[in-house]
């Protein structure tokens, strides 16, 4: 099962009605790491009227937010439903808000808190976390073609390239595909390829689905 986080921490704001907001989000893997993240917002921004916040957590499935003072509904949950929306976890955001002296309304306030994470959002690089396995494989110069040849056929990622006495080749290949792309590395080698599995692990494979596209 495959899903979506992004790989650094990115900012973005807008100003509605003078009211000033400042949204910053940032992968979190942990309860911890999410508080730390939120305090170090709100020790940034401690002249701020609200640290408005919400995170998405893998573990446990983790989920919190928070209005910090702005009417009930207005402010945590539509930031939450936008990174729910996003299909994004792993992630914190914190919308910062400097009061313009304009109220805002109800509405108003739903649709500033929402546009604030959206902003931060389309700035972030999304990452498509997958579960799949790392492959050694050795071979000799001879059969180096054929294998490089069928890799893209099977979405891999060439982690590592070595040419030395053999050619050891380093991927990364979707769990789904593992078991296919084995038996096609034996047939067009006649065997002869030594294939060694490092294990299963999440990686980012949004590059492969770029190319795609």
């Amino acid at each position: 099962m495959n899903y979506f986080t992004i790989s650094q921490p990115t900012k973005a704001d807008f100003t509605e009605k003078r009211s000033e907001f400042i949204c910053y989000l940032s992968p979190v893997k942990t309860n911890d790491e999410a508080v730390d993240f939120i305090n170090s917002v709100r020790a940034e921004h401690r002249k701020a009227k609200h640290n408005v916040y919400a995170y998405i957590l893998r573990n446990d499935n983790i989920s919190r937010y928070s209005d910090d003072g702005e009417p009930q509904g207005t402010a945590g949950m539509p930031v939450f439903d936008v990174l729910r929306k996003r299909n994004l976890t792993d992630v914190c955001a914190v919308v910062t808000r400097y009061f313009g002296g304009i109220l805002l309304g109800g509405g108003g306030l739903v649709r500033a808190y929402s546009h604030a994470v959206s902003l931060a959002c389309d700035t972030a690089e999304i990452m498509n976390m997958c579960l799949c396995h790392r492959l050694k494989i050795t071979t000799d110069y001879t059969m180096y073609g054929k294998i490089s040849y069928i890799l893209p056929d099977f979405d891999t990622i060439t982690v590592n390239s070595d040419f030395g006495s053999d050619v050891i080749i380093e991927i990364l290949v979707l769990t789904e595909k593992l078991n296919s792309l084995v038996k096609k590395l034996t047939e067009i080698t006649n065997g002869s390829v030594i294939i060694e599995d490092g294990g299963e692990l999440y990686q980012d494979f949004s590059a492969v689905q770029y190319n795609k596209e």
